[in-house]
């Protein structure tokens, strides 16, 4: 044991004193013995102290690097062949994990003649044809497009943003070599437009292209920034150059693509249909906004036509308030019921344990309406039915979004049906067409609600009516066809994206003119 020596200076001489060397240890004055107990006890606590700092802030480290590693350690550790093997897996789902490589075409270069913005309206299939259309004027028109702004005033007030339902990149990225788009506005002429510093306008509709050319870029030219605030139905169906129908078509088959989410939900519902077998998607219009906007009430009790009067009534925009509902429907401009469609669908040999997927909302009157359709065919289902509240939860109150569902089901059925020709009937019929002509049984409502009447009166007898409905559907599935045109009523022609003529891949010769 080392000694500690007292050193004591007593004026003569610095000396060791035997009697401060008991036990070989200090020996101090009680003052200095309380000064020298505050002088350890104090760095004591002062290490105890940081002992115990140290010790709360290495945990927190270790407590996030470990939630860092969970998050990211098997993203960064799969390119890592000494972390992970692959001998197991097989070639098929190695392959899965490998996002395919997207290949962009360059971009045009070409003198920018201003900023195109434009405001869709309508629902899904309407704001779709809707952006095609823009695109193929900005192109012509060599202006640069703001990525379109979807409608969150209509009906069905969907709050969904462009990004929300299509692939933003893809839009920009795959159409880049024709016009060139961009999510937003410089931020100088941004500032401009907040200021009311653009000019804007809805267009005419059923416009050729000339119009553009003579009244829409001359705005371009003097205001920099030219706001189309309606864009329905704003481009003509025939007489257009070539490109620009072919661009259409590009832009609705290649560049607007649904996000991965809803491509991904809807591939989930179209797999487990097919694990099931056949299926055939029945676009039955009957909703109550489509009753409401028709004024059509057939097979309505006295309250429900109130209900949908007082609906048409509120909604100032819809123009036609006083509606003969037995004219309309006479004259086949009404949606086919649900009773009514059972009858068709059994009339055309539909093989009742078929699956039928219903793409649309709410059916009006509910299971009371339905009872009939449900009885005759067992195997009706629809995407709530077929999947977990849980993977729809973030397409609830987003009409569009759930359209969207519903469209990229119709395009993978077997046959597909619609009751009304509306936008979404016109759209997927053409979209299947371009696929190869899926069968599409478009379905004649002003021979058919006369032959329903006949029968139900006894006029026929059911063989006679189901004969009399195949005859009259034998040249009505879709099958390829040359458009009707009507140059002095474009509304009544054949609407260009329920046939677009222009884009499929085969010899003039392979059109009918029926």
């Amino acid at each position: 044991m080392m000694l500690r020596w007292a050193r004591v200076s007593d004026g003569k001489g610095d000396h060791c004193d035997s009697e401060e060397m008991e036990m070989g240890f200090n020996v101090l004055s009680g003052d200095e013995i309380v000064k020298s107990k505050r002088l350890i006890v104090r760095p004591r606590i002062k290490v105890w102290m940081a002992r115990a700092i140290t010790t709360v802030i290495l945990w927190t480290c270790v407590v996030q690097l470990m939630a860092i590693g969970e998050l990211w350690g098997p993203r960064l550790l799969k390119g890592m062949p000494h972390c992970f093997s692959h001998q197991d897996e097989s070639p098929a789902i190695a392959k899965a994990f490998v996002p395919a490589k997207v290949v962009f075409p360059p971009k045009r270069v070409h003198k920018n003649n201003g900023y195109l913005m434009v405001s869709c309206n309508g629902g899904l299939n309407q704001m779709r044809a809707a952006i095609c259309d823009m695109v193929a004027i900005a192109r012509h028109l060599n202006v640069t497009l703001i990525v379109p702004e979807l409608d969150k005033t209509s009906f069905w007030a969907d709050p969904s943003e462009f990004q929300d339902i299509f692939d933003v990149d893809n839009f920009i990225g795959s159409l880049r070599d024709e016009v060139r788009i961009l999510k937003q506005l410089p931020p100088g002429l941004k500032r401009r437009v907040q200021q009311g510093l653009f000019y804007s306008l809805p267009p005419v509709s059923w416009s050729n292209i000339s119009y553009y050319e003579k009244q829409i870029l001359p705005l371009l030219l003097k205001h920099k920034v030219v706001h189309l605030n309606r864009t329905d139905a704003r481009l003509a169906n025939n007489g257009l150059p070539l490109e620009i129908q072919r661009l259409r078509c590009r832009v609705n088959f290649n560049a607007l693509r649904f996000t991965s989410q809803i491509e991904e939900l809807g591939r989930k519902i179209v797999k487990i249909l097919r694990q099931k077998g056949p299926f055939l998607v029945l676009h039955l219009r009957y909703e109550m906004d489509m009753l409401a906007f028709s004024g059509c009430t057939h097979g309505c009790d006295t309250r429900e036509v109130e209900e949908l009067t007082r609906m048409r009534y509120a909604y100032p925009w819809w123009k036609e308030k006083v509606i003969n509902s037995d004219l309309k429907r006479q004259d086949g401009l009404c949606p086919l019921t649900p009773e009514e469609t059972t009858l068709v669908l059994t009339a055309l040999g539909i093989d009742q344990s078929i699956q039928i997927y219903i793409a649309a909302g709410e059916i009006y009157g509910g299971g009371r309406r339905m009872a009939s359709l449900q009885a005759a065919f067992p195997n009706v289902v629809r995407k709530e039915t077929l999947l977990e509240p849980s993977d729809l939860m973030y397409f609830q109150n987003h009409s569009s979004q759930m359209a969207a569902l519903d469209y990229l089901v119709s395009l993978e059925s077997d046959i597909f049906i619609p009751t009304y020709d509306g936008n979404m009937a016109k759209v997927v019929e053409g979209h299947r067409r371009f696929l190869g002509f899926k069968r599409t049984i478009l379905l004649d409502r002003k021979h058919l609600v006369q032959l329903i009447d006949q029968y139900t009166n006894g006029s026929l007898c059911w063989d006679e009516f189901s004969v009399m409905v195949k005859k009259t559907h034998a040249n009505r599935m879709g099958n390829p066809k040359r458009r009707v045109i009507i140059s002095d009523r474009p509304k009544e022609e054949d609407y260009f994206y329920s046939n677009p003529q222009e884009c499929f891949q085969f010899q003039d010769g392979a059109l009918s003119s029926t």
